[in-house]
C-alpha cells in the first residue's frame, strides 16, 4: 500500500485522539472542581440555581437553596464552584469594589431641586414659597389656555365624499 492512501486515515485517527483527549481533560477539571467543594462554598447548579453547600458526601451534596430550605443534589449537578466575592455579588448584590468606591464617589441627586436650593437660600425667599407660587401660576395658566379640539370630520366634508370615489382609489385623507 501507498503512504498517500493511508494519510487521510492517519489524520482522522489523530484528530479523534486529540478531541477525546481534550474532552477527558475537561472532565478531569470538572471532577477536581467538584472535589474542592466544602461546606460554606457558593455553587451554581447546571440548572442555573445558586446555593450554598452544607454537606459533601461521596456522590451527593446537600445544598441550602434558601434560608432553611435544603435539597440533596448529585455532585455532577454542580456546574460551577464560585468564589465568595462572586457568589455574594450575584446572590446578595454585595459588590466589595463598589463599597470601596462609594467613599470617594460624590453622590449625584435624582433631581436638580437640591442643587438649586443653596442658590435660592441667598435670595431671602424660601424654596417652598417659590414652589407654591410656581404651582399657582401653572394652575392659572392651565385653566385659561385649555381649548377643546374636535378631532372628528366636518359633516360637510363627509357628505361630499361619495362611495364611487372610494372604490376608484379615492381616500378620505386630505
Amino acid at each position: 500500500m501507498n503512504i498517500v492512501t493511508l494519510l487521510p486515515f492517519i489524520v482522522l485517527i489523530g484528530a479523534m485522539f486529540l478531541m477525546t483527549r481534550s474532552a477527558k481533560n475537561k472532565q478531569r477539571q470538572a471532577q477536581q472542581m467538584r472535589n474542592d467543594m466544602h461546606p460554606g462554598t457558593g455553587v451554581r447548579t447546571i440548572g442555573g440555581m445558586y446555593a450554598t453547600v452544607k454537606e459533601v458526601h461521596d456522590d451527593t451534596v446537600l445544598l441550602e437553596v434558601a434560608p432553611g430550605v435544603h435539597a440533596i443534589y448529585a455532585k455532577n449537578a454542580v456546574g460551577a464552584v464560585l468564589a465568595d466575592a462572586e457568589y455574594n455579588r450575584i446572590v446578595h448584590g454585595i459588590d466589595p469594589d463598589e463599597d470601596a468606591d462609594a467613599v470617594d464617589t460624590p453622590v449625584v441627586p435624582d433631581d436638580a431641586s437640591s442643587l438649586t436650593e443653596a442658590a435660592d437660600a441667598g435670595d431671602g425667599d424660601s424654596s417652598a414659597d417659590k414652589a407654591d407660587a410656581a404651582d399657582e401660576t401653572d394652575e392659572k395658566a392651565g385653566k385659561t389656555d385649555v381649548k377643546k379640539i374636535d378631532l372628528g370630520k366636518d359633516d360637510a366634508a363627509a357628505a361630499s365624499t361619495s362611495e364611487d370615489e372610494k372604490r376608484d382609489g379615492g381616500t378620505d385623507a386630505k
